[in-house]
């Protein structure tokens, strides 16, 4: 029990009992709880802070090595960034200008990934969002910059395919093997002007006739595919025109058999026919044109196989003198 109170009543001229409202014990008790509680959060408090429990201290070492972590994958990430960066360059500097392609603009490149409305759901992280949001962002560049360079590379596959066919389309060979050949070429006939040994006139040759035994297999001088078939009596005779792509055509005259159909597919080397003398022709020879986009131009740019420099330039002078043809 607690102590009891008492208070002299002059009046009464007695000591007296006091007795408390209930409304001050209550206040009493409750400043008491009070006070207990505020010291009670505040030990709790320090003791957290300072003394923190076994389970908080393994959370606090999990948290640490996580940000460690973060900071080397930012660090490969950085390191990937570069290498990604110098395969672009020589992405541009070699690959796309040895196909005449412009490199790739700067700013799509580096060109953003969108707004940080993304981020929404990191930035309820207080303590980490920011390394979390960094972390996202360059994952996020990373990404973006790997498509727009996969996408190049496909491009640039895309082209070099194309460029092989084109190159294997290109008439590049003579149309007749260079063991197949007479080897005094002073027997060539070249373009330009020449005397016709029909008609005695000067008139254009618009290609070379090459002299070769009748019989002697012509070879297509590139991929491509047969447009024309014909059969004359007069003029080239017997000739075939194929379409390479690419604004090539080439035209092979007099020719004693065609081995080809109209609209057959023929590989460079394959053998479309045989020399003969068809048609205006003097002697059995094989008279061979290249036609470039519609004009007809001088072959002996398109017959390099199996020459040195110097046989090409003996074949290109003797190409070049005016004598008479054979057609």
């Amino acid at each position: 029990m607690g102590k009891e109170k008492f208070v002299y009543n002059t009046q009464t001229l007695r000591y007296e009992k006091v007795v408390e409202p209930l409304k001050v014990k209550l206040l009493r008790i409750f400043g008491f709880v009070s006070a207990v509680l505020f010291a009670a959060v505040i030990i709790i408090s320090v003791a957290y802070t300072y003394f923190p429990s076994p389970k908080e201290k393994s959370l606090i070492r999990e948290v640490e090595q996580m940000e460690y972590k973060y900071m080397a994958l930012n660090n490969q990430l950085e390191l990937m960034d570069k290498v990604l960066v110098n395969i672009q360059e020589r992405d541009g500097s070699v690959h796309r200008m040895l196909f005449g392609m412009d490199p790739i603009d700067a700013d799509v490149w580096n060109g953003g990934t969108g707004g940080r409305d993304k981020f929404s759901n990191l930035v309820k992280y207080k303590n980490t969002s920011d390394l979390l949001m960094a972390t996202q962002e360059k994952v996020d560049k990373l990404k973006s910059q790997l498509t727009i360079q996969s996408k190049s590379l496909d491009d640039i596959v895309d082209l070099a395919n194309d460029r092989e066919e084109m190159l294997a389309s290109i008439p590049v060979i003579k149309p007749i093997r260079s063991d197949k050949l007479k080897r005094n070429i002073r027997s060539l006939s070249g373009f330009g002007y020449r005397i016709h040994p029909v008609y005695k006139k000067r008139r254009m040759h618009s290609g070379i006739d090459f002299t070769s035994p009748s019989g002697t297999p012509i070879q297509a001088t590139g991929d491509g595919k047969v447009v024309k078939v014909s059969k004359a009596k007069s003029g080239y005779g017997n000739h075939v025109i194929i379409d390479h792509g690419y604004g090539y055509k080439t035209l092979y005259a007099h020719m004693k058999s065609i081995d080809v159909k109209k609209g057959q597919k023929v590989k460079r080397s394959q053998t479309i026919g045989a020399v003969g003398s068809t048609g205006t022709s003097t002697a059995p020879h094989l008279h061979y044109e290249v036609i470039y986009k519609g004009t007809k131009v001088n072959p002996i740019h398109y017959c390099m196989d199996g020459l040195t420099p110097e046989e090409y330039q003996e074949l290109a002078n003797m190409a070049a003198i005016s004598n008479q043809s054979f057609d």
